[in-house]
């Protein structure tokens, strides 16, 4: 059972990006062909047949409006996959972490109240998946100046998830 909540991107934030995303370009819809495209509306890989779209996504500047925080140059966006269309988001239902994966790399990285960066660290996600990033969680959120956890696949830097301070599930 997982122990924090990973967070798809909310649904406001999904509406601005269907029209133009963090980097001002236009939403551009395609159909999945193969599928396995890590969703971050939904959290889950996209199935063949699908409306999917590529935009570019600031979660930290998204996060730093909510909150009044100042990232300054800590302030990234990069490519996400996203619904085209509205979705239901994650399923009630969904067991363990999002796309995760025994072997993958991970950055688990920390951001203070004030957006900047606290420290990070390299998970390579053990067999026991939900145990690994529990640990990664539990070890970032043990320093009380961590307000939230970014997780990005190592390989392309892609934004997967964010966890926030004082969310764990019972």
């Amino acid at each position: 059972m997982t122990i924090y909540e990973a967070r798809a991107i909310g649904p406001g934030t999904l509406k601005e990006l269907r029209t133009a995303d963090d980097a001002g370009r236009p939403c551009v819809p395609y159909t999945a062909v193969e599928g396995g495209d890590p969703l971050r509306c939904c959290l889950r890989g996209a199935e063949p047949g699908e409306r999917i779209a590529l935009v570019s996504y600031a979660p930290l500047r998204r996060w730093a409006a909510e909150t009044w925080a100042r990232p300054g140059a800590y302030d990234e966006q990069g490519p996400v996959f996203i619904h085209a269309d509205d979705c239901e988001g994650p399923s009630d239902d969904r067991a363990g972490y999002p796309f995760s994966r025994a072997g993958a790399l991970r950055t688990v990285r920390r951001y203070n109240a004030e957006g900047e960066i606290v420290g990070g660290r390299l998970l390579e996600i053990p067999a026991d998946e939900e145990r690994g990033y529990g640990e990664a969680f539990a070890e970032a959120f043990a320093d009380p100046e961590v307000a939230l956890v970014h997780v990005r696949a190592v390989e392309y830097g892609c934004f997967h998830f964010e966890v926030r301070a004082g969310r764990p599930q019972r």
